[in-house]
């Protein structure tokens, strides 16, 4: 039986996604294309043996839009016989990339794939793909009446997470001031120098230089600092922009094959795709899917939590991540250790990929056999995967 297994993961660093922001005066597609080039240069790979390359992307509008998976891959020179693809799944669409292609090669439709995602928050902002107007409401006649004209929104849905699960303000600045921590730790122990490709970029001024450090991560952020900020979701609520995801910009990219095509092409593949789920929640709280498509990923598994060395859960906000780890009763220590989105930055299309980048390589660095991640994702879905060290 055939399998899947990832043979490398590469990605950018993450830049702030506002204007000024380190990677903001590059297009996607070139960012895309960047992180393409360079998993080829890492691995001696022929661009002309990939069978497809399987792109996450939220916001498909401007720059994004006319199949951005496609247009990476010409961005990055490949033959045009290579083909691209865009899929979203919101939030987790780089996550669900890897799921598909890894399934595709399992099948047999794929021998050689990559998977990944983009997304540059400073250059389409965040819901403008939700413009509404005169395009209309993407929520339909029917899925108003379902959920009595609801307004989904993201911010509220975390808020009644934190009174669902009980968690204070208090717990989620620590849990904000802690994924910092960690992630600050990690660049000044170099964990993440295997997985970045520098980027060369060009400030206001002219002046042209290698960005390689993720540039969200905050030294030196206090509980008090933290506690100031107001509650936008919320009058008196626990949720703020220093306990939530970072808007950012980014590029995260995974070669993807059999352990057989691994062998003949001399490849040493990290970690086999050992799992892959996927759920439905409620989509007014929206954001709990990742505890359900845990449990359910451990169970196809045959797996429990103490199983598990290491785990990526999206930080979309401290309540999501955290009311996780409370309800899985996971190690905290091993969630996030390299920190989270919090800190790092949450470049939506880009993330999935950019957390299994981290996560395959903290697993191979620490001898780690299982790792899982799961994420969050609009409409009230998660993904879950469990990968296996090889």
């Amino acid at each position: 039986m055939r399998d899947a297994v990832i043979v490398d993961a590469v990605r950018t660093p993450v830049g702030k996604g506002k204007p000024g922001g380190a990677l903001s005066g590059i297009h996607p597609a070139d960012l895309s294309a960047h992180v393409l080039k360079a998993l080829a240069e890492r691995n001696a790979l022929d661009p002309a043996i990939v069978d497809d390359v399987v792109w996450g992307c939220v916001s498909q509008v401007g720059e994004q839009t006319g199949c951005i998976g496609r247009y990476s891959v010409l961005a990055a020179g490949w033959p045009e016989h290579v083909p691209g693809l865009t899929i979203d799944r919101q939030c987790g669409s780089s996550q669900q990339a890897v799921h598909q292609a890894a399934a595709g090669v399992i099948a047999g439709q794929y021998d050689v794939a990559v998977a990944g995602g983009v997304e540059m928050m400073s250059r389409v902002p965040m819901g403008a793909g939700r413009a509404g107007g005169q395009f209309g409401d993407p929520f339909g006649t029917l899925v108003a009446e379902r959920y009595d004209n609801y307004r989904f929104n993201q911010g509220i849905g975390a808020e009644m997470i934190a009174a669902e699960f009980g968690l204070t303000r208090e717990e989620l600045d620590q849990h904000a001031l802690d994924s910092h921590a960690r992630a600050a730790r990690a660049i000044d122990e170099g964990r993440f120098a295997k997985q970045i490709t520098p980027v060369k970029v060009t400030d206001a001024d002219g002046n042209t230089r290698l960005f390689d450090t993720d540039e969200g991560v905050r030294r030196g952020t206090t509980l008090e600092q933290l506690g100031s900020l107001k509650t936008p979701f919320q009058e008196n609520g626990v949720v703020s922009a220093g306990n939530a995801s970072q808007i950012s910009d980014g590029s995260a990219a995974l070669l993807i094959t059999t352990s057989e095509i691994a062998e003949r092409n001399g490849w040493t593949p990290i970690a086999r795709v050992h799992t892959a789920v996927v759920t439905g929640v409620d989509p007014i709280t929206m954001l709990k899917g990742p505890i359900p498509a845990t449990r359910k990923a451990l169970d196809k598994a045959g797996l429990t939590v103490d199983d598990i060395g290491a785990f990526e859960i999206n930080e979309a906000f401290a309540s999501v991540s955290l009311g996780w780890q409370r309800q899985l009763g996971a190690d905290y220590e091993r969630m996030n250790p390299n920190g989270g989105a919090i800190a790092l930055g949450h470049p939506l299309g880009g993330s999935g990929a950019r957390l299994m980048t981290t996560l395959v390589h903290h697993m191979r660095d620490n001898g780690i056999r299982y790792g899982l991640q799961s994420m969050c994702e609009g409409g009230g879905m998660a993904n879950a995967t469990i990968l296996e060290l090889i």
